[in-house]
């Protein structure tokens, strides 16, 4: 007996003294391993990278810009459907265990020790909050070490937070795949929808990621996917989210994944939503540009952005199909399995409803074409091959490209197009089964629409395609305006006593450019001299003799000083041919310098911004810097209606932004631009082409929009004989203000206070006789101006050098010689 209590007691002291060393050791592990443990109380003020959002001014969804795609959704707004989903999935213990779940480490323990000595990773046993300590504190590493402080950090934070923050932690947090962060961003990537959307079989789906998301791509991986999900769908039916039946009905259901777009969500808004990253990036830099989260409202108008790019596509098209066919985008082999081989050929995403193209078979009067197919959201192509026929009607505007009859009509298909051609083509509006060739232009351009009160940006595209090329030709490309910088050197002489009815000589001007220097002589675009003539039929028909001699009276300082007030060159060198517009600018300075004489004389900024807020909401960056008088009361207590305070600088007199407004509508109505008469509204505006009609350009605006059109090649070129801003860029800007303007009311520009409005001969300037009745127009004069009795002339002088006084009768003297003005 004594020797069995002795055994007894020498098992008892065994037993105590292993478990004091076990808890000795325990204790010493801890204490090891809590040394250097990562401040777990960081987790509180949990700001996690999200991506920034940029919205049309209606809403609408423009473009997301992130490193890692996510959207932070507090754990108030997560449905219980959701929530249950993951929990059934990856904790159903989460809300009755401390952080640690004994029964899945002791099961993780057992298969540990079974696959002793095999390849097999372990099989982990973490909690949701294990998971939210080694997603925020700790690395991927695979090791006891990491697993123990994974521990020890799961039960302080069960300790300070509650099991809704934890949640909250980590559904903001896990990675699903497909570059989504959180449950607010796969929602979207996957199934285009808010979570409070997802139904069971997509609640259970995304539940099933956190585990190994590549594993589960629905398209690569889609009976694994779908095997996950159903699994998922079995564990929410074992805690009570869903039901048997409604389980059974989910597992049914095809797991339909349809992806959201990372791009530009507006259509033809790439140019627009790429400008508006640019300017945030210079702003507030790239970690709040791609992590900060920020909420930005721009100007863009989706279906002005949608007309720009349609007008200025046609326009660029239009013209470069009059400068024949250039040939096919590649060739290949049309055997076998054409559509494969096609799918290989690179094609722009962005000039919808256009489509590559390969040519099947050839005949004289049509090509069957096998169209380009799609390719799955996985990557495979398509096994659908559609094919279609090119009519030779289709191709008429291109001329014959091959041996001895290029550069002829078009008579056969085969004088254009062969077996294996690689094509672009667009569907007939008549006969969606038969299409149209098409040609990507040559020539670039862009266009750029403003509200001339406040600088917003309504619509901006800088190209044809910006999958082809992202160099934005309205903001970034500077090129020589020309004529169409000849208002300012106008409005700079208004501004200085010149009245609209002044005269000046259009004659033959040699101008002395110094020593080692060849005299220029500059030309008009005709090649012709008209004699005195006013400054209003000088802007209308853009006479260039006539603005040198402007130029030369008013002086280059001056104009150079107005060049800088309206922001279109920040520094003009002070020679004559910089009056004809031979500086480079961009086309949305221009655009923007013009609609300040739209608005009277006020400097707009153009933005494309109207506000950015944080993530939290607050606003950090606002256009509009009037002052709102009255808009900040509580409540309504009959008191004077809020009023706005413009404290803008003026750039010019009102009086002045109107007369030159007034002799742009002449622009319109008489001069270089009569095509925009077919809008049919108030229209004001200049054309410009530049040496050797590289450059052709078009400002026209009404009273409350301003749109601008340029034309050229990237690699500046001769464009053509009568490539001018009138006949290519004019047209663009007609089409877009006819469809803009349709349901605006024809007001005329405002008059403002103290212009007084004269009967004149448009001819002479001259005050027009009771009697007069052609060629009579209402002119624009300041107080303390008129219209002459006599002419004055600019550019003639007496023997004392003042101006020569002549009579009407003296115009055709004046035409007839040079007569020494030089």
């Amino acid at each position: 007996m004594k020797l069995m209590l002795r055994f007894f007691g020498f098992l008892f002291a065994v037993g105590t003294t292993l478990f004091l060393v076990g808890v000795a050791g325990t204790a010493g592990l801890m204490w090891h391993y809590s040394k250097d443990l990562p401040d777990y109380s960081q987790l509180q003020d949990y700001e996690p990278p999200v991506m920034t959002r940029v919205h049309a001014s209606d809403g609408a969804l423009l473009a997301e810009y992130a490193k890692e795609r996510r959207l932070y959704i507090p754990i108030q707004a997560v449905p219980k459907l959701v929530i249950n989903a993951f929990l059934a999935a990856e904790d159903k213990n989460f809300y009755d265990h401390v952080g640690l779940d004994p029964t899945g480490i002791a099961r993780a323990g057992v298969l540990y020790v079974q696959n002793l000595g095999s390849s097999r990773r372990p099989q982990g046993a973490s909690t949701i909050t294990q998971q939210v300590a080694k997603n925020f504190l700790l690395t991927n590493e695979v090791s006891f070490t990491r697993k123990i402080k994974e521990a020890l950090l799961a039960l302080k934070i069960e300790r300070t937070y509650s099991k809704e923050k934890i949640l909250e932690l980590y559904l903001n947090e896990i990675y699903l795949g497909v570059g989504a962060y959180g449950i607010a961003a796969a929602s979207l990537l996957y199934f285009d929808k808010s979570v409070h959307e997802l139904n069971a079989q997509e609640a259970a789906y995304l539940a099933a990621l956190p585990k190994a998301p590549n594993n589960y791509n629905p398209y690569r991986q889609r009976d694994r996917a779908i095997e996950r999900r159903n699994y998922v769908l079995d564990q929410m039916v074992s805690i009570n989210a869903i039901t048997a039946a409604q389980g059974e009905t989910a597992k049914k259901d095809p797991l339909t994944v349809t992806q959201r777009s990372t791009g530009a969500h507006v259509f033809a808004a790439e140019y627009f939503a790429e400008e508006v990253r640019r300017e945030i990036y210079e702003k507030f830099g790239e970690k709040k540009l791609y992590e900060g989260g920020l909420s930005v409202r721009t100007t863009l108008d989706p279906k002005l952005q949608a007309l720009g790019r349609k007008v200025l596509a046609d326009g660029l098209v239009k013209f470069d199909e009059t400068q024949g066919w250039r040939g096919p985008v590649a060739k290949l082999e049309p055997v076998g399995d054409w559509g494969v081989k096609l799918a290989e050929v690179k094609a722009l995403n962005d000039i919808s409803p256009w489509r590559l193209a390969v040519v099947l078979e050839v005949t004289d009067q049509s090509a069957r074409i096998g169209l380009q197919p799609a390719r799955e959201p996985g990557g495979a192509v398509s096994k659908d091959r559609l094919v279609g026929i090119l009519p030779l009607d289709g191709m008429k505007w291109a001329k014959a490209a091959a041996g001895n009859e290029r550069g002829r009509a078009v008579t056969k298909v085969g004088q254009v197009l062969a077996t294996g051609d690689v094509i672009y083509v667009a569907p007939s509006e008549k006969d969606k089964s038969q299409f149209r060739l098409q040609q990507l232009p040559e020539v670039s351009g862009a266009i750029a629409a403003l509200d001339p009160v406040t600088g917003r940006v309504l619509a901006l595209v800088g190209g044809f395609s910006f999958d082809q090329s992202q160099f934005n030709r309205a903001t970034q490309a500077l090129r020589q305006p020309g004529s169409a910088f000849k208002p300012f050197v106008y409005a700079a002489a208004l501004d200085n006593g010149y009245t609209p009815s002044t005269v000046v000589v259009d004659a033959p001007l040699e101008i002395d450019q110094g020593a080692g220097q060849a005299s220029w002589k500059p030309e008009n675009y005709s090649g012709k001299f008209y004699g005195p003539q006013t400054l209003r039929f000088g802007i209308e028909q853009s006479r260039n003799v006539m603005t040198v001699r402007l130029a030369q009276d008013v002086g280059m300082p001056l104009i150079g000083e107005y060049a800088k007030r309206f922001g279109v060159y920040d520094d003009l060198p002070p020679y004559l041919s910089f009056a004809l517009g031979a500086g480079e600018t961009t086309l949305l300075k221009m655009v923007a310098a013009y609609g300040m004489f739209d608005n009277g004389g006020r400097r707009i900024t153009p933005t494309l911004i109207d506000r950015i807020q944080d993530r939290y909401g607050h606003t950090m960056y606002k256009h509009d810097k009037r002052e709102c008088r009255g808009c900040a009361a509580a409540k309504w207590e009959n008191q004077p209606e809020p009023t706005l305070v413009d404290r803008r600088e003026q750039v010019i007199d009102p009086m002045t932004a109107y007369q030159v407004t007034s002799m742009l509508e002449g622009v319109v109505q008489r001069g270089t631009a009569t095509v925009l008469r077919e809008v049919g509204k108030p229209i004001a505006g200049k054309t410009g082409t530049t040496n050797d009609e590289k450059d052709a350009w078009f400002v026209g605006y009404s009273p409350d929009m301003v749109v601008g059109v340029y034309i050229g090649y990237d690699k500046p070129r001769h464009l053509g004989r009568g490539a001018t801003g009138g006949h290519l860029s004019a047209p663009i800007v007609k089409d877009f203000m006819k469809v803009a303007l349709a349901d605006k009311a024809p007001v005329p520009f405002r008059v403002p206070a103290g212009i007084k409005l004269i009967r004149i001969e448009a001819k002479t300037g001259m005050r027009a006789s009771p009697g007069s009745t052609g060629g009579v127009i209402l002119e624009a004069f300041k107080p303390g101006t008129s219209p002459p009795d006599n002419y004055s002339v600019i550019g003639v002088s007496d023997a004392e050098g003042r101006p020569l006084t002549v009579s009407p009768e003296a115009d055709r003297a004046l035409r007839s010689g040079t007569g020494g003005l030089w």
